[in-house]
């Protein structure tokens, strides 16, 4: 097996159990797990690769992505969506994007991936609910796996539309039947419940406004059925989120997610900003998890996830980046700084997080909400994800007292290597798995001609 040395590391930020951040570390990588973490005198001295860092670079695990829509990818900045808020937003953005095909998820995912993997991200949750035309979850898959980063693919949906009381347009839901066949074919081709996966399957419902109970129902019936499979959904994210649950069912959403299952270890809700204060503490003593997005939350004026809160409640947190289509963005390092100052102004206070528990949020935060214990920390028999930032960069000068802290306080837009499951994905600034401007063309091209027809 393989071997990897990474060495003279000014400061490797472990997020181990005693959260230890060693001077001049080093970490050694057998195959596609850590074997030793430590100082690079008490690490061996060689490897069949080694990557001398001349103690210039932070390390610190890769950061984990619990929310996102890569196909929005494709529609940011629409005019026409610009000054909406979140259902307006979504009506006017549903009849652009059934215009997507096949090729168009591949592209997109791609796309947001390496827009997620040059910000740091290691492992990321999509949930794609939308499958118009020719479109598959295996469009995904494929350019996902093409792309090298850890990936939990989720099996969205929508089954109520406008004639049946929810928002999306008809022609866009799908027959519940179908929608489940389709998931049970989806786990049983691809799903590794296993250690290091690179790959697994969410059930992923879209939200209470586009698919019945019974379809919640029968999701987490059958994931449950399988290890490690996940659900997920939209929860609470805004106020006319709030008000549709009251006026349709009668409850708030974290009792309409009770009442169909829908809180334990293996579900998490992405926003959560209207949740109620019950159904935090519900949340808490089940262990269901929340994919914090304040970038979205801000863009479409949803409010203010109260994380604090949750995080003192021992809720667990992750971030999301969440579509971008309403980011306009994929830089999940740049999501953690907006955490961080989103939770200082809603609470008024200054103390109200700090930069290292932004960091856990985005590294063992995220890897708690996907049910990972094998990513979020870098420690003997953890999995081979890890970023190297450099430190001597403009925005780092004058920060160099807590390089850790400047992470977040200052600005970090893109990482300078990435290793995930064991083998390096970038390599001083630059993607190794795909042709970045040949990506951009391409993806510009598909954009125009999803966006033209509906204009």
């Amino acid at each position: 097996m393989a071997t990897l040395l990474v060495k003279h590391i000014h400061t490797l930020v472990t997020m181990d159990g005693e959260r230890r951040e060693i001077e001049n570390g080093a970490v050694f990588v057998r195959d596609r797990t850590i074997e030793q973490v430590g100082t690079t005198t008490a690490l061996p001295p060689t490897a069949d690769d080694v990557l001398d860092l001349q103690g210039r670079y932070l390390v610190l695990p890769g950061l984990v992505n619990t929310h996102h829509h890569f196909f929005q990818s494709l529609t940011r900045a629409i005019p026409a969506v610009q000054n909406c808020d979140l259902f307006q937003w979504l009506t006017e953005l549903y009849p652009i994007w059934a215009n997507l095909t096949s090729d168009g998820v591949y592209i997109s995912a791609q796309l947001a991936a390496a827009e997620l993997m040059l910000s740091g991200c290691t492992t990321a949750s999509d949930h794609l609910y939308l499958l118009p035309n020719d479109c598959q979850l295996d469009d995904e898959i494929r350019a996902v796996q093409e792309m090298g980063l850890r990936f939990h693919a989720s099996r969205g949906s929508m089954s109520v539309g406008q004639s049946q009381g929810g928002l999306p347009p008809d022609s866009l839901v799908e027959k519940e039947a179908d929608i489940l066949k389709d998931s049970q074919r989806l786990i049983e081709q691809y799903h590794d419940p296993g250690r290091h996966a690179m790959l697994r399957i969410t059930l992923a419902p879209c939200s209470p406004f586009s698919v019945s109970p019974d379809l919640m129902r029968e999701s987490a019936a059958m994931a449950r059925a399988y290890p490690k499979v996940r659900l997920h959904t939209h929860l609470a994210e805004n106020k006319s989120d709030v008000a549709y649950s009251l006026s349709t069912f009668g409850m708030l959403p974290g009792e309409y997610a009770e009442s169909v299952g829908w809180l334990g270890e293996d579900v998490w809700h992405a926003h959560c900003v209207q949740l109620s204060d019950g159904a935090i503490a519900k949340f808490s003593k089940t262990g269901t998890g929340i994919a914090h997005c304040p970038c979205s939350n801000m863009r479409l004026a949803s409010g203010m996830a109260p994380i604090r809160k949750m995080l003192d409640q021992h809720v667990p947190v992750g971030l999301g980046v969440d579509g971008s289509a309403s980011n306009d963005m994929g830089n999940l390092m740049q999501e953690a700084r907006m955490a961080f100052m989103m939770a200082r102004v809603r609470d008024c206070n200054a103390a109200a997080i700090s930069a290292r528990e932004i960091l856990e949020v985005a590294t063992l935060g995220g890897a708690r909400v996907l049910g990972r214990d094998d990513i979020g920390s870098l420690a003997p028999g953890m999995s081979a994800d890890f970023i190297a930032i450099d430190m001597e960069r403009l925005a780092f000068a004058g920060a160099l007292h807590d390089p850790v802290a400047a992470l977040i306080f200052c600005q970090c837009d893109r990482v300078d290597y990435s290793f995930i499951n064991g083998k390096k994905v970038i390599d001083q600034g630059n993607l190794l798995t795909v042709e970045v401007p040949r990506l951009i063309e391409r993806a510009n091209q598909i954009a125009r001609n999803l966006i033209e027809p509906a204009v």
